[in-house]
């Protein structure tokens, strides 16, 4: 066997050992479960992604298109398969799409072999991300994700970039249709869910208006509106679902995350909320629920976060943070949900509807002050101490 031949056997050995390796339970809150490993990172990318496998133009077997990071996944159970939604970044800086699927939610997660062919507008886009995948009750399935180009208002600012939703719908995961742009009146738009049921007999969207590519400046909060088709979609009026709010996890900003789930109590909302701290941003999870017949209208807003990176979670492109933009629940009312860490890696966390419920519908609300916290928490012990007591342990 030539060298190059047995580098190569290693290398594709050293891959299918990653992507066969078995997951594990790890730490557990009683409201969901943690997996020890991350189930993507920029080492699944496929071998014949990233190497010229051409022994004559590349004798040393050396990486030509790198991949640096796999995270920001939406979700979908897709015939019986446990689908991702991958955005794959590369080692200049542009993000794709790329399909992985698992047969059980947790581990053997294997790209297909090829990325998404996002078709373009007659705007083209610089980059594309954070796909949020939904099966819509019209019968296509739906990616809205963040399509960014150059700020032209700012010729000479290089670093200046404008976000809008980029859309497209598909049946089978292989041909998508690109539809236009999202059109709204406020602003820059990222993080744009579609909402999976008619409203009214519309399409009804959660956006995320903001007057910056960063900084969400007057605007911000999750957003709500409706729209009379997709083909060319477009939202008139929104309506701050769920705004920011001094001194919380959401105080800088806070956007929808997948598209919520439907249960007999209301539906229930996946959130991100970022604050400032003396290291920078943290992003962190947060539910809420609302109204079954008004999915607009909030009932339950559990305070504090809900997932928050911890351990190596913490560390990446962009540390301390979390963000999902996919979940997914199956036959038997498990929740799968799909969170990146620090723009780099996915991971799964395991639930279910009844869990997620009572924790969103019985966990108090965050009572804004620190001494109205202490309260709170005073009530909690003082009920346990007596149970304690009376059970004599």
């Amino acid at each position: 066997m030539s060298e190059f031949k047995s580098i190569l056997k290693q290398k594709i050995g050293a891959h299918e050992a990653l992507v066969t390796r078995e997951n594990k339970p790890a730490v557990s809150n009683g409201v969901y479960q943690r997996w020890q490993h991350p189930v993507l990172t920029a080492d699944h990318a496929p071998i014949h992604w990233r190497y010229d496998l051409n022994e004559k133009t590349n004798p040393m077997l050396l990486e030509r298109l790198g991949v640096n990071a796999a995270f920001n996944s939406g979700a979908l159970l897709h015939e019986g398969k446990y689908i991702l939604a991958v955005r794959v970044e590369g080692d200049d800086r542009k993000s794709f799409f790329s399909i992985a699927e698992s047969d059980n939610g947790i581990d053997n997660f294997r790209f297909w072999d090829y990325p998404i062919t996002l078709p373009e507008t007659d705007r083209p886009d610089t980059n594309v991300y954070d796909m949020r995948l939904v099966r819509h009750e019209d019968g296509y399935i739906y990616g809205l994700f963040c399509t960014e180009r150059k700020d032209e208002t700012q010729p000479n600012d290089t670093t200046a970039a404008e976000a809008q939703c980029g859309i497209v719908r598909t049946k089978d995961l292989v041909t998508w249709e690109r539809l236009p742009d999202l059109v709204t009146y406020s602003g820059q738009q990222r993080n744009v869910v579609l909402h999976p049921e008619f409203v009214d007999g519309k399409y009804a969207l959660y956006t995320r208006p903001q007057d910056g590519f960063i900084s969400v400046g007057s605007g911000g909060g999750i957003g709500w509106g409706l729209s009379d088709s997709m083909e060319n979609a477009e939202i008139k009026e929104e309506v701050i679902v769920d705004g920011k709010y001094y001194h919380t996890i959401k105080e800088v900003k806070n956007g929808q995350g997948p598209a919520p789930l439907k249960t007999d109590k209301g539906w229930l909302h996946l959130a991100h909320g970022v604050r400032n701290t003396a290291a920078g941003l943290r992003y962190v999870l947060y539910v809420f629920m609302t109204e079954l017949e008004r999915p607009w209208v909030i009932s339950h807003r559990p305070g504090g976060h809900f997932i928050a990176p911890r351990g190596e979670e913490r560390v990446g492109d962009v540390s301390n943070v979390v963000f999902a933009n996919g979940w997914i629940v199956n036959e038997n009312n498990d929740v799968f949900i799909y969170y990146a860490s620090s723009d780099t890696r996915m991971h799964v966390a395991t639930s279910s509807i009844d869990q997620l419920v009572d924790y969103a519908m019985n966990t108090p609300e965050d009572k804004l002050r620190s001494a109205a916290s202490v309260q709170t928490r005073n009530t909690l012990i003082a009920a346990n101490l007596d149970i304690l007591k009376k059970l004599d342990l």
